[in-house]
């Protein structure tokens, strides 16, 4: 049966919830009403092959059929500045002007500051066309300069409008730039006829008004940089280098506002320098911390030189929260057990559908009153939002060869290619070619549902099945409580699990569960391209995970030069290895290949016989293969995985329990794995391609585990739940559930 999975969108205003708190759920459907159940989710993988989809529907108070709005989505961003008026022109003249990078001129006009509006054709307004002309609107007048901007080339365009003369002059100044001289066009128009320059409206920068509602179009794809207003009149030039820095007492003359973008860049705000204080707030996320008309390339931390980053990228595409209406609110009860629920969102007719089925996930964490296990699973949330959405397979050319079969579109894809203001992934671009480096749970995410991408979660839930499934008793909390509180989120566990995909870790998460492993906690690792890329929630909109990709790592775009920091935080982004923090010094593996073709298996190797081991493989066989089975993906080692090596921190005390055998020739190293082009790079030939299961105590009484493979947790329920993966897995969580503490072996 091919299942109706959009007929209803939604999602939650926070993504986990601790028992006992509220969560608030916004839903959109065409259809006028939506039947709403509970469910908790123990394996969330409909695919029939596996151990199969599992959940238990719980009762709550918002159980029926709730009345449903059809909400659009508005992505775009922009910057929105209350005035009172302050901004219409007045007096005997009025000069306004910015910097703009144009990444993209097409489609239709592009708002580069003002209060114009569409609906009512008032207010006034520099854009460019769909040509990249620079245009005047003023009321329902439209005044074009001859000339185009062009785009990834910095420019100059401004405005002058001489109330005295009569006349508006339009200019555009692409300032020299050490390899051309200064190129710059104007033109003087009449305006002897009176016009509305008054829409009563908010002064955009990066957009015009749409209509009165806060419904802002004519988005700008590029950089703004120094956009500001003066009431003289001046040339473009002058209005150029017009000094626009506050004076001590005394405002500049003629100054109005002028919005200095490298002023709390890891803000929303924008601030005014002028002594107006026409302070203003960045819609729909836009970026920050790229570099400016004035970067020099000297530094590359906008931290150290703020003037040269006082741009804003924005794009027609960018989206952080929807802003739809709130459908219903969850009291989630005390005495609910954590773990992944859903929302089963149907049809609330008599006649039923069920071929149409929707879900919302989120996620229950330990309340107040919850009693808490001994074990606690942390669920990738932040992996989760990276893919969200993923377009590569309808986008990325190379996709079917990279994953060496033909391309096929679930129906989530074709919704996605159909409706892209729903917003896409960290591995995906913007329509300018930028890449994204913003994704946000207040928006509708396919991708983190049942009958949805299988991915990420819906693998991650093969464990808690197995859990289940074995008796362990076991709480989940997501990465977003571990970033916000660090250490003290697992604190009160004694053993902590991290799932199939745990790629994306912030500096907070990294170092609250080295803390706590330093402490005794106890650490099983069950996955593959573990802690892999340094990333952050964005203060300002902690909803939003950010990411910069710098220049290395398995990518599918590159950071602009000077633009790998982190707006939200100042720290840089790219790999944690870039960082000093390779994953081997968490967890002993780190991210060695993806696997394109054949998943395989591990054999034992010499470590697994010292007695410190001996407890993992309790009940196994010496030489058996270790998990050369699996769902889906036919072998417990496959898609990505993570090697030892002691150079990149691997504790020296650590045992190489099992290794990989049988690789092919589609599994080839990640990029920071090799320096130089060789024969020889792929799994059949380079000692590198591999994964590692590794085992290490840490002080304290602490002890980590780690599998070093994404489709290892896979493997435990083949043969309902009875094989060597499993074995060893529970041997792993009985021994680290185990109060008796590990003792660090002597490295004299």
């Amino acid at each position: 049966m091919i299942y109706k999975t959009n007929e209803y969108l939604g999602y939650p205003d926070r993504i986990s919830v601790p028992a006992g708190e509220t969560v608030k759920f916004q839903l959109s459907s065409k259809r006028d009403a939506v039947k709403v159940e509970v469910m908790r989710l123990r394996c969330g993988d409909v695919d029939v092959n596996g151990p199969g989809f599992k959940y238990d529907l719980m009762n709550s108070t918002i159980d029926g059929v709730h009345t449903c709005l059809d909400q659009e989505i508005r992505p775009g961003s922009c910057a929105v500045i209350h005035h009172g008026g302050a901004l219409v022109p007045s007096g005997d003249a009025w000069s306004f002007g910015c910097y703009i990078y144009p990444t993209r001129i097409a489609d239709n006009a592009r708002g580069i500051m003002g209060s114009w509006c569409e609906s009512t054709a008032e207010g006034y307004a520099l854009e460019l066309d769909v040509e990249g002309h620079p245009v005047l609107r003023i009321g329902s007048l439209s005044l074009t300069l001859d000339v185009k901007a062009r785009e990834r080339v910095w420019s100059f365009i401004s405005a002058t409008l001489d109330f005295a003369k009569k006349t508006a002059t339009l200019s555009l100044i692409v300032p020299a730039d050490g390899t051309r001289p200064a190129v710059a066009h104007a033109e003087t128009f009449d305006l002897s006829d009176m016009w509305a320059f008054d829409s009563g409206l908010d002064f955009l920068i990066a957009a015009h008004h749409l209509d009165g509602a806060k419904r802002y179009t004519a988005h700008f794809d590029g950089k703004i940089e120094a956009p500001r207003v003066v009431s003289l009149a001046l040339d473009a030039e002058a209005l150029r280098v017009y000094d626009c820095q506050p004076r001590t007492g005394t405002a500049a003359s003629g100054l109005v506002a002028s919005w200095d973008f490298g002023d709390g860049i890891t803000s929303l705000d924008v601030k005014d320098l002028s002594a107006n204080c026409l302070h203003g707030r960045l819609h729909q996320l836009p970026r920050r911390g790229v570099t400016g008309f004035f970067w020099s390339g000297a530094v590359h931390d906008f931290r150290l030189a703020p003037r040269e980053y006082a741009a804003t990228h924005f794009h027609s595409d960018d989206i952080y929260d929807c802003e739809w209406q709130t459908t219903f609110s969850l009291n989630v009860p005390a005495e609910w057990r954590t773990g992944v629920y859903a929302l089963r969102l149907t049809p609330a007719g008599d006649e039923p559908e069920p071929d149409c089925e929707s879900y919302v996930t989120f996620f229950v964490t330990p309340g107040k009153k919850t009693k808490r296990a001994d074990l606690v699973v942390v669920l990738s949330v932040a992996t989760y939002l990276a893919y969200a959405n993923s377009a590569l397979r309808l986008y990325q050319v190379h996709f079917e060869t990279l994953m060496e079969h033909v391309l096929w579109l679930p129906l989530d894809d074709v919704y996605m290619q159909e409706h892209p203001q729903i917003g896409q992934s960290t591995y995906d671009s913007h329509v300018d070619g930028s890449g994204r480096a913003f994704s946000s749970w207040l928006r509708p995410v396919l991708s983190m549902r049942p009958r949805g991408y299988w991915f990420n979660l819906i693998n991650d839930t093969h464990i808690l099945d197995w859990l289940e499934e074995k008796g362990i008793a076991y709480d989940i909390i997501t990465d977003v409580e571990l970033d916000r509180e660090g250490a003290r989120a697992l604190k009160p566990y004694r053993a902590m699990m991290t799932p199939t995909h745990a790629e994306y870790y912030s500096f907070n998460m990294m170092n609250g569960i080295m803390e706590y492993q330093n402490a005794g906690g106890r650490h099983v690792s069950m996955g593959g391209n573990a802690f892999y890329w340094r990333c952050g929630f964005h203060p300002a909109a902690p909803a939003a995970l950010e990411v910069r990709r710098g220049m290395a790592g398995t990518r599918t775009w590159e950071s602009e030069p000077g633009e790998v920091h982190l707006a939200g935080t100042g720290e840089p982004g790219a790999l944690w290895r870039h960082s000093g923090f390779a994953p081997q010094k968490l967890v002993g593996t780190g991210f060695s290949a993806m696997i394109n073709d054949t998943c395989t298996y591990y054999v034992r190797m010499p470590d697994s016989e010292d007695e410190r081991a001996a407890f993992i493989f309790k009940g196994t066989g010496r030489h058996e293969k270790f998990g050369d089975f699996g769902f889906r993906y036919g072998g417990a080692v496959g898609s990505e995985i993570d090697r030892l090596d002691y150079e990149l921190g691997t504790p020296r005390h650590a045992l190489l329990l099992a290794t990989s055998e049988g690789l092919g020739a589609g599994a080839l190293p990640t990029p920071e794995e090799f320096r130089t082009m060789v024969d020889g790079l792929d799994g059949t030939q380079n000692a590198l391609v591999r994964a590692d299961m590794v085992f290490f105590e840490t002080a304290n009484g602490g002890a980590v585990f780690a599998s070093g493979s994404i489709t290892f947790g896979m493997s435990l329920g083949y043969n309902n739940y009875d094989n060597n993966i499993s074995a060893i897995t529970l041997n792993v969580v009985k021994r680290f559930l185990d109060p008796e503490p590990f003792v660090l072996p002597s490295l004299a």
